[in-house]
């Protein structure tokens, strides 16, 4: 098997340089453990904090060395989430949307590697202060949440940055990637590494209902926008500045551009959102996927995709000066 490796693989003590993002709902202990187990590093989405479903997939990765994600600013609420996870011992703790250092000394004592994804070069700054091992610079083009900075310019200048601030953590590269072209384009722009959300979104083992699976299948990156509505009718109070990027849809083009009267009516709302959710109706809720749906042609066992993405990237790659690939 193709292999690339670099300072990323080697702190990390993985194959390939490629993590697996913490999607809410969708990064259950199954698809964490079969990235992990693939060569890559897992991690489990801990999204708003529901302590009995973080113990649960945390058992079910149990035979494989996985980490965990949680939104920071959810976080804050819940602090002891933190305390409970970090008694499992995770590799990695991914903080993002929000100032991770209140909880950064105590994820290093833990022993768990400190990963902060950021979507502003003043977010990288944040992560820097607070010591972070490994920072992900999260283009616009990611499913779910996100902010405004375009992958291609916003890793290599976070890159510059760190190389002249922090030469020591290691930066990841996320938003729209999501085949070995990818891999080898974030490690040619300054990368370590990449984090990959939409395409293992579209893996077997990915909590995502099977209508919400056929619709990204279907879907071309044209075909998603970003949004708040998706959070009004949730009534959760994401902070300023982050949207989510979601298929568009029958809700989305209701909704969208109307968001203060969908607040004045979430009452109504809100329950058939949640509804759908429950059932997988892929037109009267959000479906969760970024612009890398254009390049998805079927739902796969999340190895087949580590291990392809690793593959290709490795051919491209071969004979780059500064990259051992075996």
């Amino acid at each position: 098997m193709a292999s690339i490796s670099n300072r990323l693989t080697r702190a990390l003590d993985i194959t390939h340089p490629i993590i697996s993002a913490p999607m809410a709902f969708a990064a259950g202990g199954a698809l964490a453990a079969s990235v992990s187990a693939a060569g890559g590093l897992g991690l489990i989405g801990g999204g708003y904090g529901d302590p009995a479903w973080l113990s649960e997939q945390f058992e079910l990765a149990a035979e494989q060395r996985v980490g965990v994600g949680f939104i920071t600013w959810s976080l804050r609420k819940s602090p002891s989430l933190l305390d409970d996870v970090l008694r499992r011992g995770p590799a990695a703790v991914m903080l993002s949307f929000g100032d991770p250092r209140p909880f950064a000394d105590q994820i290093r004592k833990a022993g768990a590697r400190l990963i902060c994804q950021c979507q502003s070069i003043d977010h990288v700054r944040d992560a820097i202060d607070a010591g972070a091992d490994i920072i992900v610079a999260q283009g616009s083009e990611a499913g779910g949440h996100g902010a405004l900075r375009g992958t291609l310019s916003f890793v290599p200048e976070a890159a510059d940055l760190l190389a002249a601030r922090s030469p020591n953590s290691m930066l990841v590269a996320a938003g729209g990637i999501a085949d070995g072209r990818g891999l080898a384009a974030a490690l040619m722009l300054g990368a370590d590494g990449v984090l990959v959300g939409t395409r293992l979104w579209a893996s077997a083992e990915a909590l995502v209902a099977k209508g919400h699976h056929e619709a990204i299948i279907a879907a071309k990156g044209d075909d998603t926008l970003r949004t708040t509505v998706v959070d009004i009718v949730r009534e959760l109070p994401w902070p300023r500045g982050f949207t989510a990027r979601v298929r568009r849809n029958t809700f989305t083009e209701r909704w969208h551009g109307r968001e203060e009267l969908l607040a004045k009516n979430v009452a109504v709302e809100g329950p058939p959102y949640k509804q759908a959710f429950t059932e997988g109706d892929p037109d009267n809720t959000a479906v969760w996927f970024g612009e890398a749906a254009g390049l998805i042609e079927a739902v796969e066992p999340a190895a087949a995709i580590v291990e392809r993405m690793a593959r290709e990237a490795a051919a491209v790659l071969a004979g780059r000066a500064g990259v051992t690939v075996s």
